[in-house]
């Protein structure tokens, strides 16, 4: 016998690259196996599935869209074959601007699905997996759930939703599952913002510089392996930016 404990398991959506990915290396060095998820072609995942199989990790893929009710249900199928799930990590979102007048039925209902339903319906899924491990839930929230920025109305509803998701998970699964939101500032720079924006943006937060995903990803599997008195909290990772009116 080697004496090694056994490798815990994560799921993470949106796991192809940006934070996702850098959650998924993190918990892979951290002694993860994972399942990850990702809506492109498998092609897509290949850079991340090296880096985690380098630490020892054993991955699993899954391509789905989470704006469907059945590919919510085809992440929760596709992690019954893990013992358990000791951490499952919400992060594919939509974050796409439409000025208010112009927000229609279907991209009201689209960016509440991914960002709001989705994660609903895999902590629901996976809720006896979370529980036999005495997991953890981490939803990725967003400044725009209490500080909302023209154009993306419905977005900032949908993460006002997720921090009262979390607030509620918290609450109804504790102490067998504990829930946990964590709020990103600058660590990626949205693909839609110019190098104006930018500079404006970042002269706004207080530490001086924009972050990295290693941030968010280094603050996941705090909560996960050293946080664990933590449950029902949003907490900020942006330099100080949510304090500045």
């Amino acid at each position: 016998m080697s004496g090694e404990a056994p490798r815990r398991a994560a799921v993470i959506t949106g796991a192809a690259r940006r934070v996702g990915a850098a959650v998924a290396e993190e918990l892979a060095a951290a002694g993860y196996d994972l399942l990850l998820h990702h809506r492109g072609p498998p092609a897509e995942m290949d850079t991340i599935v090296r880096a985690c199989a380098a630490h020892g990790a054993s991955v699993g893929l899954v391509s789905a869209d989470l704006g469907t009710v059945d590919g919510a249900r085809a992440v929760v199928a596709a992690a019954a074959d893990l013992p358990c799930v000791d951490v499952l990590v919400n992060n594919a979102s939509v974050f796409r601007p439409v000025p208010f007048e112009q927000i229609d039925v279907e991209a009201w209902d689209h960016m509440q699905a991914v960002n709001l339903r989705a994660p609903f319906l895999l902590a629901q899924g996976l809720l006896p997996q979370l529980r036999a491990a005495g997991g953890l839930v981490v939803h990725l929230c967003d400044i725009g759930a209490d500080r909302p920025v023209s154009g993306y109305a419905h977005y900032s509803v949908s993460k006002a939703g997720l921090v009262m998701l979390v607030k509620a998970m918290a609450v109804e699964l504790a102490p067998a599952v504990r829930t946990v939101g964590v709020s990103p500032g600058h660590v990626v720079w949205p693909e839609a913002w110019d190098d104006e924006e930018r500079d404006r943006q970042a002269r706004r937060i207080p530490l001086g510089r924009v972050g990295h995903p290693d941030d968010v990803a280094r603050l996941v599997r705090f909560l996960a392996l050293e946080g664990t008195y933590i449950n029902g909290d949003v907490i900020a990772v942006d330099g100080g930016r949510a304090c500045r009116y």
